[in-house]
């Protein structure tokens, strides 16, 4: 029986995929110094040739991880909440999710990036453009899981607040296991949230 061969555009895929997971898993459990192209590909089971085929520098490597991961994060936020009904407790199941997101490993993988970005003006200047894009695409999914209507400045006032929360809690969470606090402020959060929200001017397409 004849084996059949994987195409060489889907092996590519597949390898450039190990790479991009393997880079976030070594930067948030071993640190950015510690992330180096021989690591990584050593975990991804990636030779070294083909990861700098992929990836020229480090520094490519480690910015289109971030991109990648964090696409695949919202994607699945945003699968998750598809099937949450509208009403009662629907306001706390997204808050819980975005929380999850900025506590889970690729925040912890961003974060080192972030702070050796603050003392690296060549890595500054490429990760700026990857930390605007997150912004604008993280409060774009919560407006649209919250239901709420974009142009009322209420409402991107406590998106916002929402996502600068869940970031805060994400530090919170770097060194110690902050889960039991914050699920209680996540909680006493989206109360307050689904409050604000209720109120008829902020023009809830998925409230109603």
């Amino acid at each position: 029986m004849r084996r059949v061969r994987e195409p060489q555009q889907d092996r590519s895929r597949l390898t450039r995929q190990r790479l991009l997971e393997a880079t976030v898993d070594c930067l948030a459990e071993l640190g950015w110094s510690a992330t180096t192209v021989a690591v990584v590909a050593k975990r991804a089971g990636v030779s070294r040739g083909a990861t700098q085929h992929h990836f020229p520098t480090r520094e490519d490597l480690i910015t289109a991880s971030l991109d990648y991961m964090f696409d695949s994060r919202m994607e699945s936020v945003r699968l998750e909440a598809t099937g949450l009904p509208p009403g009662p407790g629907r306001t706390e199941a997204v808050v819980s999710r975005l929380v999850d997101h900025y506590t889970g490993t690729l925040f912890k993988a961003a974060l080192q990036v972030w702070t050796a970005a603050a003392a690296d003006p060549v890595l500054r200047a490429r990760v700026l453009p990857l930390e605007d894009k997150f912004g604008r695409v993280a409060h774009r999914t919560t407006v649209a899981l919250l239901g709420v209507d974009e142009g009322d400045p209420v409402a991107h006032r406590w998106v916002q607040l929402t996502l600068d929360l869940a970031r805060g809690l994400g530090l919170a969470d770097v060194l110690t296991d902050d889960s039991v606090r914050r699920a209680e402020i996540v909680r006493q959060w989206a109360a307050t949230l689904e409050m604000v929200l209720e109120q008829p001017a902020l023009g809830a397409t998925q409230r109603s």
